[in-house]
């Protein structure tokens, strides 16, 4: 080593050892110096420059202080893994604390500072925000018009939130609202509606106008002889959005909240705020319009329970595209298998919006398909470089930079260079699933406002075909104008006897 060759014997050396110096020193060795003992003097540690020899004939080194293999570590980071899923092991600190370190954070510290760590997911903070805020002021809007901040009267709300009339009067998805309907434009007699104040079913509870009920601009009231066909019809269409912020009780707001705080800030951050917030809105818009064509007419639907189920589709293809990475992809199914199972089996309860549920879905997993990376079995090419998958492409990423958009931008030609035929076949199909989202919309859109045509069975998928004290659930929510003896020459519309009608959706 260095340090042998740097500190040797001075008397050793060959330019000491010649005829000139030798002759003196030799003649008084009394006056030769002593050298005092120095730290660097490796004679002191028992290092022989002399390998010995074994019986096999192999060299054998005394240990050497000076050897690397024999230092202390003084790094104790893991040691790097095989692992392309994730990088958290190799990053993450060991889990016992460094007493050499005072000012180091106890791992409990460390793990609770996780959550504010990594991609801000701004349209998860921002959406959880605004419909708080929307929530408290149904709360106190219903406590203005009917003294209480939750219905209690006529009936209970037992997703302990507003009345349904107030949710209509705020925006909620109500059919009567949007486009002109029969037995309603064209009802031989004056129809009353519910006021938004309503606490009894009788008396001046009951004598609003269809414009009353619906409030905002106001829509054209229907006439009694009128035609289903009359202009101006009531064209709110913003009811396909704004239901996406109003929630129907303190329960259905925290489950949907706690789902989009949890689940849906996940698939934020792996796809980016951009595309999260397509999918979250365009799968919500989806479902109220599918619930608009095929669910009971006198339902008040609204939540963001739509939005988060094409959230969930976002996570069941993630975890297909991923399946041979992920510890235990079985179990992960089971769970997003049951999720979607629960929320199913409560829509199917009378006077529930399963459709939105249904459509919200359907969206999602159509979306998905478009705008998450291809899996990595399909984005294989037939040179040496295989990208691994990712949701979107990562700003950090560097060996499969070429694979997203940026890549294509930068360089469109090669982004389709040694391509294989399930590639091309794949994007074939997301082209299809992008068509068909666009055209299903557009079709459901000219069904709701123009061919108005029904679906015998569809109903089923909402409701389950039970009948309790002669009501069958599958008829709760639809709306009946049966005239009434008052003395006037009115029908009034009873709203009031569908039990859950008009309440919401819940997840």
């Amino acid at each position: 080593m260095a340090a042998n060759n740097y500190y040797h014997d001075p008397y050793t050396r060959n330019d000491y050892n010649n005829t000139a110096y030798s002759n003196d020193w030799r003649a008084d060795s009394s006056s030769r110096p002593q050298l005092s003992t120095s730290p660097f003097d490796d004679r002191q540690y028992g290092y022989s420059r002399n390998p010995s020899q074994s019986s096999d004939g192999v060299h054998q080194y005394p240990s050497n202080p000076f050897d690397e293999r024999n230092t202390i570590p003084l790094d104790r980071r893991q040691k790097k893994h095989d692992s392309t899923a994730s990088v958290a092991p190799i990053l993450e600190p060991p889990p016992h604390d460094d007493p050499f370190v005072r000012d180091a954070k106890s791992g409990r510290s460390r793990r609770r500072d996780r959550w504010f760590k990594g991609k801000v997911t701004y349209v998860c903070f921002v959406l959880t925000f605004v419909q708080l805020i929307v929530f408290i002021a149904e709360l106190i809007k219903n406590g203005i018009l009917t003294k209480t901040p939750i219905e209690i009267h006529p009936s209970f709300n037992p997703m302990i939130g507003p009345s349904p009339y107030l949710l209509i009067n705020m925006g909620a998805r109500y059919v009567p609202c949007m486009h002109n309907m029969p037995n309603v434009q064209n009802a031989s007699l004056e129809i009353m509606w519910p006021c938004p104040n309503a606490t009894a079913t009788t008396g001046d509870s009951v004598s609003c106008t269809l414009s009353d009920l619906c409030g905002f601009s106001g829509v054209p009231n229907p006439r009694a002889g009128g035609n289903v066909m009359d202009s101006p019809a009531p064209n709110q269409w913003w009811r396909f959005i704004v239901p996406i912020f109003l929630h129907a009780g303190i329960i259905h707001i925290g489950f949907n909240l706690l789902l989009q705080m949890t689940l849906g800030r996940d698939v934020e951050q792996l796809i980016g705020s951009v595309r999260f917030a397509l999918v979250y809105f365009a799968a919500g818009i989806f479902g109220f319009v599918l619930g608009g064509n095929f669910a009971a007419t006198g339902i008040a639907s609204c939540g963001c329970s739509g939005s988060l189920f094409g959230i969930l589709a976002i996570t069941l293809l993630d975890l297909l595209y991923t399946w041979s990475e992920r510890k235990s992809p079985i179990k992960d199914l089971l769970f997003i298998v049951l999720d979607v199972c629960i929320a199913f089996v409560l829509g199917l309860l009378p006077g529930l919006d399963n459709f939105s549920h249904i459509g919200g879905f359907c969206m999602g997993l159509v979306l998905g398909i478009c705008i998450l990376r291809s899996p990595t079995t399909i984005a294989r090419r037939t040179s040496l470089h295989n990208p691994s998958y990712s949701g979107v492409t990562s700003r950090h990423a560097t060996a499969d930079a070429d694979e997203g958009l940026r890549g294509f931008i930068k360089q469109p030609l090669q982004f389709f260079q040694d391509r294989r035929g399930v590639w091309w076949a794949w994007w074939a199909v997301r082209a299809f699933c992008l068509i068909g989202a666009l055209v299903g919309f557009i079709l459901l859109l000219k069904n709701f406002y123009v061919w108005r045509t029904g679906c015998g069975w569809c109903k089923y998928l909402s409701c389950l075909p039970i009948k309790t004290g002669g009501t069958d659930w599958c008829n709760v929510g639809n709306l009946d104008f049966t005239p009434t003896s008052t003395g006037n020459g009115t029908s009034r519309r009873d709203l009031f006897g569908m039990g859950l009608d008009g309440v919401g959706r819940m997840l």
